[in-house]
């Protein structure tokens, strides 16, 4: 397998240990990088890592210093914090199995995809897949990579599983202070039934291919007509929406039209 793995060791459920390796199973999009440029001179700006008083220090003379108190630290070295013991950080250890709507989406954060580590361990790897597919549950524990512990869930996944790393329950805002009051109002039966109309016409299989960051082609465009006109001005045509105050548009209207328009009554093809 070409890319190194994120993590190595043992998949727990109670005495049953499952060698395995985790790997990212997401990679960074086409992002357009900027630089911080001084523009009299064209150059990049560039930072130092400087000590008030003394001016800039090297890379291997810095450390990793907890503050405990103002501008008092507890100076800690790499090989100490690597030191710390954790099972976790060679062992992730399942402690329940939870159905999957039990865990709300503001919870997951990234996926990995988890295979076996030789032949010996396909057996067992393959035993818990089908049983967690047949149970429909996921396994939830908790796992030390990097100098971080995460909770996660494990999941089956065409041929094999998924980990993906939960958020902590200190990590996610309550929602009640934004939807507040929301409850409270009763829409107009005919505005329901149309916009389910409208929902159920646009109903199709997802496939993620048909989407691609927009705002990111805009940008290569924009800088290939920059490099083009020899550093010139260009601004680019702003669409303009709908004016400051336009909720107050005839929502019964539009989503007469948006239903019966060119199109919408269609169902989009399933892949």
């Amino acid at each position: 397998m070409a890319s190194r793995a994120y993590w190595k060791g043992q998949l727990r459920i109670a005495l049953v240990s499952i060698p395995v390796e985790i790997y990212a199973a997401t990679k960074s999009g086409a992002q357009i990088s900027f630089r911080q440029i001084h523009e009299p001179s064209g150059k990049r700006i560039k930072y130092e890592k400087t000590v008030p008083g003394i001016g800039p220090v090297d890379r291997d003379e810095i450390i990793k210093g907890f503050e405990y108190e103002k501008d008092s630290y507890v100076l800690l070295d790499q090989d100490e914090i690597d030191a710390v013991k954790l099972e976790s950080k060679k062992t992730l250890l399942l402690t329940q199995f939870v159905d999957a709507t039990d865990i709300d989406v503001l919870y997951y954060e990234k996926p990995y995809y988890v295979v076996p580590a030789d032949e010996l361990a396909e057996e067992a790897y393959v035993v818990l897949r089908d049983a967690l597919r047949k149970t429909k549950k996921v396994g939830v524990g908790q796992l030390a990579v990097r100098g971080q512990e995460h909770v996660v869930s494990l999941k089956p996944c065409g041929n094999g599983m998924v980990l993906e790393t939960l958020r902590y329950a200190d990590e996610v805002k309550k929602a009640h202070g934004y939807f507040e009051g929301l409850g409270d109002i009763k829409p107009d039966k005919e505005l329901q039934t149309l916009a389910e109309k409208l929902i159920e016409d646009k109903t199709a299989a997802f496939d993620p291919g048909e989407y691609h960051d927009r705002y990111v082609d805009a940008l290569k465009a924009l800088i290939a007509k920059k490099r083009k006109s020899g550093g010139k001005k260009i601004l680019e045509d702003v669409e303009e929406g709908a004016e400051a105050g336009g909720n107050v548009i005839d929502l019964m209207a539009a989503l007469k039209k948006s239903v019966d328009g060119d199109g919408a009554g269609k169902k989009r093809k399933s892949k």
